[in-house]
């Protein structure tokens, strides 16, 4: 009796943990079939079905025109125009499939189609798991979403999610663009993709790179990030981070951000940028210098903003606040620059200063002017308050010319002659063929022509109402050889390409150089798009991200 009791106690308490657990697989159902026959000689313990049959398991639905099913194994062959219906969601053809009720598994074979609302799928060997809403294709894919066709080699359909994953050389083709990549994340109803690995989208506007990245095929905008860049047929853009807009032709970069004029091979630098391609304009800030070819010499202009507007032949470049420049022979500091390829003409605009070899210059305006023919430097004109000063080459007396404009010429990059009008003033330390000492010319007069060899003055031309002597040196005070105005500003001097960005640009700098660099270790880190990315503010004319 107590074993008895025991057995039935063991019992229930199966059956209940079997309730708690999960209950046993459905039986599939045959609805109904022309005809039915057993031949176990044929297909042993099988139902052979022929003739409009109707299977149904757990919501899904088969139609064919020929089955065998196990009724044993809870399984079904079916044959000839197969169909199979989900809901009002999914539906699939195909010449031949099976399905497994215990684990609600299909499989498919020959011309499978598989449509839901928003897609289709066309290939020639289908698995779908019922379980986890999963389908997945080894054997070359078709997709069809509205004006979006996608090709892969293999791929996996999320049903729930209505997702596509492709892993290998998966290609979306548009009517405005094409993608490539070997690992592609597709989602169906927002037109979504994420891109991993060497990917590429190209358009006859640009080429896109990036080894990870996002877009959205609706609002045709992109994300990329990982060693990517967009190639115009003029100009290519690289940066850490590169947001796209296709409609508008706008694109922004940030962090590490290279621009290059392939048609001038010039390049702009810095940390942040906007590129307005229809506009032919784009604005740069944060470390911004802008790079350009210059008789076979590169010069280097700085500003906390950078405008370069214009078609590639008629590039307007302007830099302003704290705007500063180098090149090997040459470099200057100002408020702004204006340099115009129509012109040929770079304006310093903003209490400029000039070094040129051992000459300070400094006005109001200056223009240095190019030659159109060369592309050399021609010119220069300094406008307002001209006052120009070199160090005594074996003194501690400085030279200096003054007056209210100066006009001089370049040859080789070097200011060989100078004009200087109106209300000039002179003192110049005057020396023999032995450099010695002669006496110290102080004069004024209304203009003076002045020749230079290397970089000293050779000649000195005075003319009309010339007043003035020279002087020993003992005879003229320390306080009288230095006209008024004087500032000898050689510890504000520019030596090097680094010397144009102020301190705390270089702190930006080097803290965005290490935060990218740490951020490139990361391996295998999943793309992560905020939303902010996907929100625009209608009042911005360049319809870039807001981040919020």
């Amino acid at each position: 009796m107590k074993k008895r009791l025991f057995s039935l106690l063991i019992s229930v308490v199966f059956v209940g943990l079997q309730s708690v657990f999960g209950q046993a697989p459905k039986k599939i159902i045959i609805e109904y079939s022309d005809f039915a026959d057993v031949n176990q000689t044929e297909i042993p313990d099988a139902f052979l079905l022929t003739g409009n049959v109707r299977i149904s398991h757990d919501g899904v639905r088969l139609f064919c025109n020929k089955a065998y099913y196990f009724q044993k194994e809870n399984y079904v062959k079916a044959f000839g125009d197969v169909r199979m219906i989900q809901g009002d969601t999914l539906f699939m053809n195909s010449k031949y499939a099976e399905y497994n009720g215990n684990v609600k598994q299909a499989y498919a074979t020959g011309n499978v189609v598989m449509r839901s609302p928003e897609m289709t799928l066309a290939t020639d060997t289908l698995n779908f798991d019922r379980t986890i809403q999963q389908a997945f294709y080894n054997s070359n894919g078709t997709i069809t979403n509205k004006d979006n066709v996608l090709k892969s080699k293999s791929g996996r359909y999320y049903a729930n999610e209505k997702k596509f994953q492709f892993l290998t050389a998966v290609t979306i083709t548009n009517p405005k663009y094409v993608v490539k990549s070997n690992h592609l994340d597709y989602y169906n109803n927002s037109g979504h993709s994420y891109l991993f690995g060497p990917s590429t989208i190209t358009s006859k506007e640009n080429f896109i790179y990036t080894e990870k990245g996002f877009y959205d095929s609706k609002k045709n905008i992109g994300h990329f990030l990982r060693k990517s860049y967009i190639k115009y047929q003029d100009r290519l853009i690289e940066g850490d981070s590169l947001f796209y807009n296709r409609n508008t032709e706008f694109a922004s970069a940030t962090n590490n951000v290279k621009i290059t004029d392939t048609i001038n091979k010039g390049i702009i630098k810095g940390h942040y940028a906007e590129i307005y391609k229809q506009k032919d304009s784009m604005f740069v800030t944060k470390r911004a210098v802008a790079i350009n070819l210059v008789d076979k010499d590169s010069i280097y202009i700085h500003g906390k903003v950078l405008m370069i507007t214009g078609k590639p032949d008629h590039r307007i470049i302007r830099a302003y606040n704290n705007a500063r420049f180098f090149k090997t022979d040459m470099s200057g500091k100002c408020d702004s620059i204006h340099s115009s390829q129509i012109t040929n003409i770079t304006q310093l605009i903003g209490r400029p200063i000039l070094w040129n070899f051992d000459n300070q210059m400094t006005g109001d305006v200056m223009h240095l002017i190019g030659n159109d023919t060369t592309q050399k430097l021609d010119s220069l004109k300094v406008l307002n308050n001209a006052f120009i000063i070199s160090k005594d080459t074996l003194g501690t007396g400085y030279n200096q010319v003054k007056g209210l404009n100066l006009y001089g010429k370049f040859k080789d990059s070097k200011l060989y002659e100078a004009d200087v009008v109106k209300n000039t003033e002179v003192v110049y330390y005057m020396r023999n063929d032995d450099h010695e000492l002669i006496g110290i010319n102080k004069n004024v007069s209304s203009k003076i022509n002045m020749t230079l060899d290397g970089n000293t003055i050779d000649t000195m031309t005075f003319f009309t109402n010339v007043d003035g002597d020279i002087y020993p040196e003992k005879d003229l005070p320390e306080n009288a050889r230095k006209l008024r105005g004087f500032i000898w500003r050689e510890d504000e001097r520019i030596w090097c390409q680094e010397d144009i960005f102020p301190p705390e640009e270089n702190e930006l700098n080097d803290k965005i150089i290490k935060d990218s660099k740490a951020e490139m270790a990361k391996k295998n880190v999943p793309m992560k798009v905020r939303k902010e990315t996907l929100d625009y503010d209608k009042n911005n004319p360049s319809d870039k991200p807001v981040v919020k």
